[in-house]
């Protein structure tokens, strides 16, 4: 099918891991919420797309922040699936990581700054998305 080595079949790849995972977190996130919410806005002249995209949706971001930044950790960090998968021209950053390691030597150096370069990016996304990981953890913590 000529996907080898390829970034698309990286992203066939890591959407189809991801998706069962998405499924089963926010399916518990929306059983969470309440029906009335949805049936008041259908009560108040809302279609079905209108409710869920103004009432639902808004609700449920810190839901989709959190699952958005486990599913960006798991693509993020696989090694396996892109070792497998890829060569030369679709190489991820871990695959990349491990050719610093050779058989009798470690550049240790350039290692470090790559890694350093590799992480970054996960932490801004992370610090940009804080204040919706901690609701989202935190939203049926307590009942009322």
């Amino acid at each position: 099918m000529g996907l080898y080595d390829t970034k698309f079949a990286l992203i066939l790849v890591y959407t189809s891991i991801n998706i069962p995972f998405v499924i089963w977190m926010m399916i518990g996130f929306f059983d969470g919420l309440p029906k009335e919410l949805d049936e008041s806005a259908r009560v108040d002249g809302c279609s079905r797309l209108g409710a869920f995209i103004k009432i639902i949706l808004p609700i449920s971001l810190p839901g989709l922040a959190t699952t958005s930044i486990f599913c960006y950790m798991l693509s993020w960090n696989d090694f396996l699936m892109a070792l497998m998968m890829t060569s030369t021209s679709a190489k991820t950053m871990p695959v990349g990581l491990s050719e610093f390691l050779g058989a009798y030597n470690l550049d240790l150096g350039p290692m470090t700054a790559a890694a350093v370069c590799f992480s970054l990016p996960v932490m801004i996304f992370s610090i940009m998305i804080q204040k919706y990981i901690v609701s989202g953890m935190t939203m049926g913590a307590v009942k009322e």
